[in-house]
């Protein structure tokens, strides 16, 4: 069989870090399952219903066809653990074949062969044991209609029958469906060996060593069947990748002739063929000016079927979402590509350099950046060090696992390098993890992920489960089935567009606290980042504030449940720092800055602590009137008035209070079921408030 290449595949990168080429990851919390894994789960389903339904065969039974027959014996055969064969058929003239045997996979003997004439013939031994389990059919024609009846049937073994676990592996119910051997011609065409091609398609149906409706002597007969198709498919995939590169290097310079603004590069092999490519577009670039601050270079993906790395580029707006700033496609992982990447990035920026940039682990881009991006902090993205500690650490620790987990947390978000070191410790030693090469490889790494060394390193709230959550989505909207690399530069570019971002509903912010200082802040910050910052000053009312000698503070909580922070306040240019470093790591003040604030009576915070990344006037997209605001606050009122009336009254009897709760949950139902204008009669509600 020929495959045709038509397909970009995108698949996660799941050679893992350590070096080793036996070990792959399987990212935890992953749920996407290729097209392949479905089908084998739909497949799998449907089965095993079906399978459910059978009842031992009897004398007598009426079939449709022969085949109707022969899967129903051999859905029997799997549920009761054997296989079975086809035997021989009986022919007559007049009724073509008009009689199956269908026999245990064991019944009969082998017959002898005639060995060949070779020095050391192989000595296969028979599975058949002259087993009399059998199923007769014969056919006949009833009303002018043929059927097919078992004629005879006899269920006695005289060997063991399987179990579940067993029954699979016969040869009978191993079958590599179509969509895995697209799936195993690809990565035999990566050049994976075939044990390598097994573990990844474990990987990606998330099942257990030896769990696949297959194994690994059944895909290499495959592979070694195809292999003139595989050769052939070498060479299709070769001439697409050639193609489409050049189509899309084409795509390129045509944007950049319909906009000036748009940049791109690319290198070139010693044939002249395309290596490595890389864009951006103009509003990235504007972009780039604002929240080019803290940018994550996500390295996640890659496409089998072109053998390219995508790495993209985002950066994190003023309301917490991610802007597309640029996108590469490299022929490898090496340090080259990556510096190459680096250096056409920073290039496409105006030489402007990133204060932080986010990455998963790998040693290669680690040391690309160290030579690159020599001033700017390199820090592993906290979620790419979970979403692996599943793989990792599960094997060995079997059911310690949570256990161990629940304490690597804990050792995550210890603020004291010592600290961590010392609890590091104490985990690997609790856990028998001292040869672990994981552990290893995270230890070497722990200057770049830990709280405890990077809480100084701005980041910009950019490793909230929110923020990852909102860069799958995009790599969802990219990463579709598209046949060729145009198609998936369209789609990138009309996800980079900032014209087809929503308009930002400016959502009511209500106050929490009687504080000017939440007020104040409510109208100059994004509701994302006033959501975080009004967090922070509802629990800086928790805590008690002690001056020093020299002017600063020493905070804590009133019930003393955290250990105490100073903060230094000086108050000749309005300077304040606070020892727990959270507004040097978000852009945020903490809670201990804001109480220091309140006890020096400031009723705004100081203009250079909003800064202006956060500010609603640095939003990328056009935002809704912001008079709605007032009007949210007027419509507070009015609520808060009728629901205290409301709650009042509905307390003098239990007759009143169930009314009231009936009839407010059939009103909130109705409200919410309601459809949602774009445009909002604020005049003609103001009216309204002003008349009640």
């Amino acid at each position: 069989m020929t495959m045709k290449p038509s397909s970009n595949i995108w698949i996660r990168r799941q050679q893992c870090p350590c070096g080793d080429w036996k070990c792959y990851v399987k990212y935890e919390g992953d749920d996407q399952t290729s097209v392949s894994s479905q089908l084998i789960k739909n497949e799998t389903t449907s089965t095993s219903s079906s399978s459910e339904a059978v009842f031992m065969p009897y004398v007598g039974q009426i079939f449709k066809t022969d085949e109707d027959a022969f899967e129903y014996y051999s859905n029997f055969a799997r549920k009761n653990g054997f296989s079975i064969r086809k035997a021989r058929s009986t022919e007559s003239q007049n009724l073509g074949i008009y009689r199956r045997d269908f026999v245990c996979y064991r019944s009969g003997f082998n017959q002898p062969r005639k060995k060949a004439n070779v020095e050391h013939p192989r000595d296969r031994k028979s599975v058949r044991c002259g087993c009399d389990a059998k199923l007769y059919l014969t056919k006949e024609i009833v009303n002018g209609v043929t059927q097919w009846y078992i004629s005879q049937f006899s269920n006695v073994h005289n060997h063991e029958l399987l179990e579940d676990d067993q029954v699979r592996l016969l040869p009978a119910y191993r079958k590599i469906q179509e969509a895995d051997q697209e799936r195993i011609l690809l990565l035999s065409k990566a050049g994976f060996p075939v044990n390598r091609i097994v573990k990844v398609l474990e990987l990606e149906k998330g099942v257990q060593s030896g769990q696949l409706p297959f194994i690994e002597k059944d895909v290499r007969n495959f592979v070694r069947t195809c292999k003139k198709s595989v050769q052939e498919n070498d060479a299709l995939l070769t001439e697409k990748r050639e193609n489409d590169t050049l189509e899309l290097l084409e795509a390129c310079k045509a944007m950049a002739e319909r906009d000036a603004d748009f940049v791109y590069d690319y290198t070139t092999d010693e044939n002249s063929k395309v290596e490595n490519i890389s864009w951006s577009y103009a509003d990235s670039v504007r972009a780039y000016t604002v929240f080019g601050d803290v940018v994550t270079f996500d390295t996640t993906y890659r496409s089998i079927t072109y053998g390219l790395l995508l790495g993209v580029w985002f950066g994190i707006d003023n309301h917490g979402k991610p802007v597309f700033l640029g996108c590469a496609l490299l022929q490898d992982e090496s340090l080259n590509s990556f510096a190459w990447a680096l250096q056409t990035f920073l290039r496409f920026m105006r030489g402007r350099c990133p204060q932080t940039v986010l990455t998963d682990i790998d040693s290669s881009l680690r040391d690309a950046i160290a030579r690159e991006l020599p001033d700017t902090k390199h820090v592993i993205c906290s979620w790419h060090v979970h979403s692996k500690l599943s793989s990792w650490f599960t094997p060995s620790l079997g059911s310690q696992y949570e256990e161990f987990k629940a304490e690597f947390d804990m050792l995550c978000h210890l603020e004291g390098i010592e600290e961590f070191e010392h609890q590091w410790n104490h985990l690997v030693a609790r856990f028998g993890l001292a040869s672990d090469k994981h552990i290893a490889l995270l230890f070497s790494y722990r200057t770049s992920w830990p709280l405890s060394y990077i809480r100084s390193y701005f980041l910009a709230r950019s490793m909230t489960a929110e923020f990852y959550q909102s860069l799958d989505e995009f790599f969802k909207r990219i990463l579709s089935g598209q046949t060729c690399l145009q198609l998936f530069f369209e789609q990138v570019g009309f996800a980079a567009d900032l014209r087809n971002r929503s308009k930002e509903a400016l959502q009511y912010m209500h106050t929490k606290t009687c504080l000017p200082i939440e007020e104040n802040a409510r109208s100059i910050l994004t509701p994302y980042a006033f959501n975080a910052l009004q967090h922070e000053i509802v629990l800086s009312m928790q805590y008690a504030a002690t001056e020093l000698a020299n002017g600063s503070y020493l905070v804590r909580h009133y019930k003393k449940m955290e250990g105490e922070y100073l903060v230094i306040w000086i108050s000749q240019d309005e300077q304040i720092h606070c020892s727990c470093k959270e507004f040097e790591h978000s852009g945020i003040l903490c809670r201990h800055c804001l109480r220091v604030l309140t006890v020096k009576n400031y009723f705004e915070i100081p203009e250079k602590y909003i800064l202006f990344r956060w500010r609603l006037e640095s939003s990328l997209v056009a935002l809704e009137d912001r008079n709605g605001q007032c009007n949210s606050d007027e419509y507070a009122q009015v609520f808060h008035s009728l629901a205290a009336t409301l709650f009042t009254e509905s307390l003098f009897t239990k007759e009143r209070f169930n009314h009231v709760h009936r009839e407010l949950s059939r009103l909130l139902e109705h409200v919410q079921n309601m459809p949602v204008s774009n445009e909002f009669a604020s005049n003609m509600a103001a009216n309204n408030i002003s008349e009640s």
